[in-house]
């Protein structure tokens, strides 16, 4: 019997490949120019790789203590907006998905007790649970990264699934992350100008790092991982244009999670990549990104602690609006005012805020949450600390949806219009009186923080509905989540 050589159907190196390729001879674009890319800065040097070595040397007691006192509050406050996004209708039908495509895991659905599903169905539904409703973490300065719905969400999955314990997931999470922003600020944020949706393309990097650190993988590996979430990049902005489609956005993050799961299995089990999948000619720079800092790949690795700039949020509404509408509360209180009373309001703030988050009727809750207009008009007429306020009956209300209207954007002057939170709310009232505020920072920001019984009003805020006994006991178990030796309490 005449045998196949396998060595002959599988071709490689220079000669396989011309002898089996029809791609030999096609010539590629080339890669756009500096011309073309007038805001490019830095040369490809291997930061993919310095970044897995960076990644699967970080120990634990490497970390500084605020740092991983930072990380236990991002994890803190993902957890709550996990359980409460649990419940919304878009975050029902993932988890039916989940259910019927990922049955027989070890890792929890959470906000569904009971039930258990594989790693990358986990992290799917955790990471769309954590943004379904606009509370999950970023960062200031903004890296178009969100760490908890990405990363946490990704290696909670894959920590019930392994067993892993308190200390290992504060370790990957920092790992993950101090990755993930540093990639997020090479970006300059200029791939949504391309229309791409950014924590669709930042997440999975985030959650692959993380999840390398959490299994222990090799550089070499870890390396290979983050090739594969660069191919899984993605997550259209289009639902800002179109005005309506808004539940697509809640899944670019949960899409982002579950890729991380998918990168560093597959790295793991020896699946190869581009050893230069951030920063070669048709890497994840220079193709997503119309401008790029090729240097803030690896900028104070290891001594600049990224982790440090994540915030929380304290609005149920995009990111953007949170000093416009911290503005708007800080005039209210102070000259005793209503919605009733005003009869416009002008916010100056960044150019991206203009062009991407002036919707001034939006169709839909997914969208109100989105835009500026409706959101400071919503402000003063409900309390937007509370989630609930932010409900199909808003969009309903003739009062907001009036206001709305007669909220002008305008762009901050240079160089403010181009800065990550900075806003002027100038609010004109019926009988003639004007009155404005600047406002920089919210609580929640870095130079903010939330206090500790902040953290736990908003936690035991979003979970009531799950009994404020047991999430009580949750929260306290999470700021002591070193000492922990497994994950399954959490859900």
């Amino acid at each position: 019997m005449n045998e196949t050589n396998p060595r002959r159907q599988f071709l490689s190196g220079a000669a396989g490949l011309a002898a089996a390729s029809p791609l030999v001879g096609l010539v590629l674009p080339a890669t756009a120019s500096a011309a073309e890319n007038p805001g490019a800065v830095g040369v490809a040097a291997g930061q993919t790789r310095q970044l897995a070595e960076y990644a699967s040397r970080l120990r634990y007691d490497d970390i500084p203590q605020d740092v991983i006192n930072r990380a236990k509050q991002v994890i803190t406050d993902t957890v709550a907006t996990i359980m409460y996004g649990s419940e919304l209708p878009w975050s029902k039908m993932i988890a039916q998905y989940a259910q019927a495509n990922g049955p027989g895991g070890k890792s929890k659905i959470l906000g569904m007790k009971n039930t258990l599903v594989h790693a990358p169905m986990a992290a799917l539904t955790s990471g769309a649970f954590a943004h379904a409703f606009e509370l999950d973490n970023l960062t200031k300065p903004n890296s178009g990264s969100h760490p908890g719905a990405t990363v946490f969400a990704s290696l909670l999955a894959v920590g019930q699934e392994t067993g892993a314990n308190g200390r290992d997931l504060i370790t990957a999470f920092v790992a993950g992350v101090e990755v993930m922003i540093r990639i997020g600020h090479a970006t300059k944020h200029s791939q949504e100008q391309h229309g791409f949706h950014a924590p669709g393309t930042t997440g999975p990097f985030g959650a692959a790092i993380g999840n390398a650190r959490l299994l222990g993988l090799s550089a070499d590996k870890t390396q290979h991982a983050i090739g594969i979430a660069a191919s899984t990049a993605g997550g259209l902005l289009e639902f800002a244009k179109a005005g309506n489609g808004g539940m697509v956005k809640r899944l670019h993050l949960g899409r982002a999670a579950e890729s991380g799961v998918l990168a560093v299995r597959l790295a793991e089990a020896g699946f190869t990549s581009p050893s230069t999948s951030l920063e070669g000619e048709f890497g994840f720079l220079r193709v997503f990104c119309r401008d790029y800092d090729m240097n803030a790949l690896t900028h104070g690795l290891g001594s600049e602690w990224q982790t440090r700039t994540i915030m929380l949020k304290r609005y149920a509404c995009h990111i953007t609006a949170h000093t416009p509408v911290e503005g708007t509360l800080a005039l209210k209180t102070e000259h005793r005012f209503s919605g009733d009373d005003v009869a416009e309001i002008t916010v100056q703030t960044t150019s991206r805020a203009v062009r991407v988050n002036s919707i001034a009727q939006p169709k839909d809750i997914l969208l109100g949450q989105y835009s500026i207009p409706f959101c400071v008009a919503l402000a003063l007429y409900r309390n937007p600390v509370d989630p609930r306020s932010f409900d199909e009956s808003a969009i309903a209300d003739a009062r907001i949806m009036g206001l709305a209207a007669r909220v002008k954007m305008v762009e901050l002057p240079p160089p403010e219009n181009r800065s990550d939170m900075t806003s002027v709310v100038t609010i004109t009232l019926k009988d003639g009186r004007q009155h404005q505020i600047r406002t920089t920072a919210f609580s929640g920001t870095p130079e903010k923080p939330l206090s500790q019984a902040d953290l736990r009003d908003k936690f035991l805020m979003l979970t009531r509905q799950f009994g404020e006994a047991g999430m009580a006991r949750v929260f306290a178990r999470l700021q002591d989540l070193e000492i922990e030796k497994d994950l399954g309490w959490i859900g």
